[in-house]
């Protein structure tokens, strides 16, 4: 769980940060008291802890900043949030009307299945037990989808990884300056693969490597992580920052590395 929400404390921290960065360089401790719920005396403790940690400096009497350390922990604290929210929103389970999972063994209608993700798809099997359940509304044989409603629990989801891996643009090389066997490699520790940028996709071909899709790299990869899978993407140096720009924007955590 997100620090800011496994306790009281991490969380008024939290929303006090964010006041003063919302209403910077003059703060009022009164109005922050008002917005977050607490006494002035209470935002003038925390403030102390903020300054004292490097999280806010202090220009003169009610004037604050937040720096660029204190920017830092928001974007993370807001990240982890969102990504907690996402969390609840697409796995924890309530009624939620019916949805389709892929039968792992055969499948009567009406018993109680046990949900899980595998490759990113959602799954059943029968059983009562297990973090997450539903009960079946079709019958379905193995490998065919079923109908699931019902559901309860939590489905256990681990977030996949991204790398990103750039390859120089044909000005500076290309898919030339890169070392084959390394990228065919490298593509080897992912469960998805994704292109973007000619460079990209001629280094991949001559490493003898086929990606799973060309375009919108950025996107499929913040849906795969989200999904438990782990991402490779091979980019063009002038279309990475399209890549991480959409990784940032889901909330995907991610490491860039080059390969030539």
């Amino acid at each position: 769980m997100a620090d800011v929400l496994e306790d009281k404390r991490a969380a008024t921290r939290f929303r006090i940060l964010s006041e003063i960065a919302d209403r910077q360089p003059a703060v009022s401790q009164g109005e922050i008291a008002d917005a977050v719920g607490v006494t002035s005396q209470a935002v003038s403790e925390y403030i102390r802890g903020l300054v004292d940690d490097e999280l806010v400096e202090k220009e003169g009497r009610s004037r604050y900043s937040v720096t660029k350390e204190g920017v830092d922990w928001l974007l993370q604290s807001a990240t982890d949030v969102r990504r907690f929210a996402d969390h609840v929103t697409d796995d924890i389970l309530g009624n939620v009307g019916e949805d389709a999972a892929i039968a792992i063994t055969d499948v009567e209608e009406g018993s109680a299945v046990t949900l899980s993700l595998r490759g990113g798809l959602l799954h059943a099997r029968p059983s009562d037990e297990g973090p997450a359940t539903g009960i079946a509304t079709t019958d379905a044989e193995a490998g065919e989808e079923v109908g699931v409603t019902e559901f309860e629990g939590i489905i256990d989801l681990e977030p996949g990884r991204v790398a990103v891996y750039q390859i120089p643009p044909v000005r500076s090389g290309g898919s030339r300056a890169v070392d084959s066997d390394a990228l065919a490699a490298a593509c080897e520790r992912g469960d998805v693969l994704a292109a973007t940028g000619v460079e990209a996709v001629v280094a991949l071909r001559a490493a003898n490597v086929e990606p799973d899709t060309t375009f919108a790299a950025g996107e499929v990869a913040a849906e795969g992580a989200e999904r438990g899978l782990d991402v490779v993407i091979v980019a063009t140096a002038d279309s990475v920052g399209r890549v991480t720009d959409a990784l940032r924007d889901a909330g995907v955590a991610y490491e860039v590395a080059n390969v030539s």
